[in-house]
Parts: C-alpha cells; structure tokens; sequence
C-alpha cells in the first residue's frame, strides 16, 4: 500500500511524457491548428465536457479566461435544455470526452455543425492520431466525436492510475495538461503581459502585486502642496492636515521639492524656533526621489526599502505633480 502513491504518480508522468513525444511529434500540426482555431476566434471558446472531464473542461476555460482568451464553460446537460444558446457563430467549441462517444457530448453535435462553428476534440481514442500514421494498414474506425470534429487532440494513454483501471486519473491527467498547453500556448501568442495579468486578477495576491502605481496613489486633494513662499507655520498646517508625514513644493503643477517630517525635525534640531520664520523654499529637499505614475507597486516598494523612505512623489516626464505613494498604500496589496 505504501508505494501505491508512488505507483500512481509514475503512470501518470509517463502519460503527460507520451503526450510531450506526440506534441513534438505526429500530434504537432493538429495542435497548431487547434491554436490558429482559438487564436483567430472572433468570439469566445466554449469548453464543454461531461463527468470528471467536465470538471477539467472548466478549469480549461478558467485558465484560458485568466490568461488572455476569453473563455467559458458550459455544461452539456444544462446545454440541451436551453443553455446551448450560448454559442454562437464566432465561437470555438473545444470538447473533452475520454470515449469520444459521450452520450451527452453527441447530442451538441448537430447545432455546433449548424452554427458552422469550429469544433476542437480531446480525446482519449487515439484512433485519430493512428490515421495519421502512414504505418497503419488498416484504417481504424473513429469515434464519433472525432469523426465530427475539425481537429482532434489525442490525450490517450496506455493505463489509468487507478488499480482497477476504472477511475479517470491518467486520462484526466493529461487532459488538463493539454489544456494548460493551448492556453499557455496562445497566451504568448497574444502577447499577454505582466500588466494584462494584473487587470484580469484585481482581486487575487499576484494581481495585487502586479499593481501599478497610480491604482494605488494619493491624488488630487489628497496630495500636500505648498508653494515655495508658504511660510512654515502653513507647511506643518498642511503636513497634518493630509497625514501624509510630508508635503510637496510646486510652482503651479511643477514639482521644486519636498518637506518631511524627517527634514522638519532636522531643522528644529539645528535652528529651533527660528524654523518658523522661514519659507517652504527655505527648507525643502530640492531633489526628491520620485517614480512615474505607470511603473509597478512593487518597484515603488524596492525604492522605499532600498532608500529607507516611506513616500514617493508621482510624477510625469516633464516634472508635473501627479500624486504621492506611502509605505502604508502597500500594505493593501500584500507586499508589506
């Protein structure tokens, strides 16, 4: 019992190896085709499949959705009773079914055929691949979902995983792996970037870390500014009044300089009292370290860390005040 686990995961790693060699091999240009299919698609990819394929057909369309092709899954039995009005010409339909002759999968046939839209077959019969081998004398008889479809991708296996070779394990397995192919496949295709990432996943830790600076800035009336004649009395006014522990210098929208808390304990350590006669100009850092408004939150956090500051002054290429980011703005994004 105690190597069963191993036993299990060895069948389906050199199943996801066998699919590797037919990638690289015979099942090369149905998978180039499939992604020409998916890329080209005007609409979006409808993943279907019944059982434990329908729960990686979701997963599929989740992982296509996330990653730049929008995606969805529909469920073959809620499909025959009213849902198969999701699709629509412009679609792509990639269906999973080990057998290739799943009851509830053949009944979509006739309406994905009269929408005339592509369909994409996983299976699990790898008769389709054998076809395609000029070794073979005979030609076998295949399953009728491959039969119908305009690609067909082979995910058969020698075994499942399972002791009594019942349970889709292996199967599923390599499905998953497939799909995760064509999705990571056609993510590069597109061009997906680290930024796209972070607008599909607001929510999520890695979106959250992939945030971009002014999602995240003091802006407008929330930024201190003062101008270089404002008198110090009105700077520390302005400094408490946004709780921001500094306050930008501007002429006009045109960044001069900063004041810190830092800089004003400074001051009254050296000068005292005598700080309060003087100007904003008087007492202002005249070359703080800013960052622009498009570049990472994480970029801002290494900057903080790296000069032991706690704010950042936003601006644009010609100096122009556009916000500040604090310390305590990252702690939102789970960086901090």
């Amino acid at each position: 019992m105690k190597h069963t686990g191993e036993r299990v995961v060895r069948i389906e790693a050199e199943a996801l190896k066998r699919l590797a060699d037919r990638l690289a091999g015979a099942m090369g240009p149905a998978f180039e085709r499939a992604l020409d299919l998916m890329f080209h698609c005007q609409g979006r990819v409808v993943v279907t499949g019944m059982g434990k394929s329908g729960i990686i057909a979701r997963k599929i369309a989740a992982t296509l959705s996330s990653i730049g092709t929008p995606a969805l899954y529909l469920h073959p039995v809620d499909a025959v009773h009213g849902d198969l009005g999701m699709v629509v010409r412009g679609d792509v339909v990639l269906t999973l079914s080990a057998s290739g002759e799943t009851e509830e999968i053949l009944r979509l046939l006739a309406t994905i055929k009269r929408l005339q839209v592509p369909l994409i077959a996983m299976t699990c019969d790898d008769s389709a691949s054998t076809i395609a081998s000029a070794a073979t004398p005979v030609a076998p008889q295949l399953s009728t979902l491959a039969a119908a479809a305009d690609v067909v991708l082979d995910c058969s296996i020698d075994q499942e995983a399972c002791s009594l070779g019942l349970a889709p394990t292996a199967s599923t397995t390599s499905m998953l792996a497939l799909g995760d192919a064509l999705a990571v496949s056609l993510s590069e295709r597109r061009g997906f970037k680290e930024e796209d990432f972070a607008n599909l996943h607001p929510g999520g830790k890695l979106g959250k870390r992939l945030a971009r600076v002014e999602s995240i800035m003091h802006s407008g009336d929330a930024v201190p500014r003062v101008t270089a004649a404002t008198r110090m009395p009105d700077v520390i006014y302005e400094m408490s009044r946004k709780k921001l522990g500094m306050t930008t210098v501007v002429e006009g929208d045109r960044l001069l300089g900063v004041i810190s808390d830092g800089d004003l304990r400074r001051l009254l350590e050296q000068r005292g009292k005598d700080v309060l006669d003087l100007t904003a100009a008087e007492c202002m850092t005249r070359t703080p370290k800013t960052i622009a408004a498009h570049e990472f939150a994480a970029t801002a956090l290494a900057q903080m860390e790296q000069l032991k500051i706690t704010s950042l002054v936003v601006v644009d290429g010609e100096r122009r005040l556009q916000g500040i980011v604090h310390l305590h703005d990252l702690w939102g994004t789970e960086m901090v």
